[in-house]
């Protein structure tokens, strides 16, 4: 299976994608989409800068799933609103490239990629480094959206595993992304 982990910003974007075979995670790309060439009263153009990176990243690389970073209230409100303007952008551009989407909090990436979720950039940074064998660090922006991926990986699996234990077979990305495309023909 191959996951798009993003880790969405206004101003920097971060992508990250990986492959998932059994239990063995591999890097296949990763990278940000910057908005800071575009004024900061330019909202509108600044998120179909987001949308369309993000189809083009998806055309690129063809996830099976992607997971996103969900947002919290931050200390400024008017911060929160853009940050949050610039997750939908992202979401909307995965569900309409027929993406099962799925979403953690920068806690539970953390704790999963990290073993502790107030964990620094640079340690995420530096597990991320080591779970895909890099040969450097990649960029925090990316790292995060990496670990998004990693995240998501764990998680499949362990939905799957309960899946099985109740007797209802398959994943959950499989019962999502049956469930898009069948909204889809309507």
């Amino acid at each position: 299976m191959r996951i798009l982990g993003i880790d969405p910003g206004l101003r920097t974007t971060g992508f990250g994608v990986i492959d998932v075979n059994g239990s063995a995670l591999s890097y296949v790309a990763s990278g940000t989409i910057s908005t800071i060439h575009i004024e900061k009263d330019l909202l509108p153009a600044r998120l179909k800068v987001l949308f369309d990176g993000i189809r083009e990243v998806v055309a690129r690389y063809e996830p099976d799933s992607a997971s996103v970073e969900i947002v919290f209230v931050n200390v400024n409100p008017q911060s929160t609103l853009l940050l949050g303007q610039a997750r939908g952008a992202c979401v909307t551009a995965l569900v309409h490239s027929d993406l099962p989407v799925a979403e953690y909090t920068a806690l539970q990436m953390k704790q999963a990629v990290v073993g502790y979720g107030r964990a620094e950039k640079t340690q995420v940074q530096e597990m991320v480094r080591r779970l895909l064998t890099l040969p450097g660090l990649p960029g925090p922006d990316a790292a995060d959206a990496l670990g998004l991926a990693i995240t998501h990986a764990h998680a499949g699996k362990a939905v799957a595993r309960l899946a099985q234990a109740k007797g209802i077979g398959g994943t959950q990305v499989q019962t999502q992304k049956a469930a898009y495309k069948a909204g889809r023909s309507r």
